[in-house]
């Protein structure tokens, strides 16, 4: 993958200027630009999709420097995105199905949307907790969106799987709506993971609360491919036109 390949959604306010309809929306990082690097699944997956949402300051950067007149001019994150299409649908009313994470979770989510979002009915799905589904479990969950016939879809089940599951059933997902891969979200929403405080986002060092957050589980992200990133970043400006 090369950043000059990316096409991006420009900033927040362009939200508004997806259009209606069966819509793929994935979000890209620093992070995932590096596993797809060497994932060709995972890059045919983020490329393929209808919206590309740059949720991190890297990529933000990196697109500024490399490739400014297709530049998004500000980060859009996952949690943006999934504000905005929950307050759309609660003015008409709608469903809006969750698909992923734990049973907890989910209930969680369900008992918060129904507060938060009094005129959006919640429908969710819990599969299994592996690294890939098998053909009876794809098709499980496929059945389960399909006959919810939703009007939002929300995927979450951590990157890089819940990006190249849901670009892999794409055509098998017989719905007419924006469906975002989405998986933090969840966690934030239902309140099992905090979310970074507003100055950390508005200072774009939401990476490193969550590094100071969950050490453990982002050291590899941030202190491995961080500096990957930057490195692949460099490579493409000093290099243009090198494979």
């Amino acid at each position: 993958m090369r950043i000059k390949q990316l096409r991006l959604l420009k900033n927040k306010e362009a939200l508004r200027n997806i259009p209606e309809g069966k819509c793929l929306i994935q979000t890209i990082n620093a992070h995932s630009f590096v596993v797809a690097a060497s994932d060709a699944a995972f890059e045919e997956a983020l490329l393929g999709s209808d919206v590309l949402i740059p949720d991190g300051i890297g990529i933000v950067k990196a697109c500024k420097w490399i490739n400014p007149s297709e530049a998004p001019s500000e980060r859009v994150a996952g949690a943006d995105l999934f504000a905005f299409e929950m307050e759309k649908l609660e003015k008409r009313g709608g469903k809006c199905f969750f698909l992923g994470s734990s049973p907890a979770v989910l209930a969680a989510i369900t008992q918060k949307t129904a507060v938060d979002y009094p005129h959006i009915l919640t429908e969710s799905y819990s599969p299994p907790y592996k690294s890939e589904f098998s053909d009876e479990e794809s098709k499980a969950m496929i059945d389960a969106v399909n006959a919810s016939a939703p009007d939002l879809l929300w995927v979450g089940m951590t990157a890089p799987k819940q990006e190249k599951w849901l670009h892999a059933n794409w055509s098998q997902l017989d719905i007419h709506c924006h469906a975002g891969a989405i998986g933090a979200v969840f966690d934030f929403y239902a309140g099992t993971v905090n979310r970074a405080p507003d100055w950390w986002i508005r200072h774009n060092l939401e990476w490193l609360y969550r590094l100071l957050s969950e050490p453990g589980r982002m050291w590899r992200r941030y202190l491995v491919n961080g500096p990957k990133f930057i490195w692949m970043v460099i490579r493409e400006k000093l290099h243009p036109d090198t494979p």
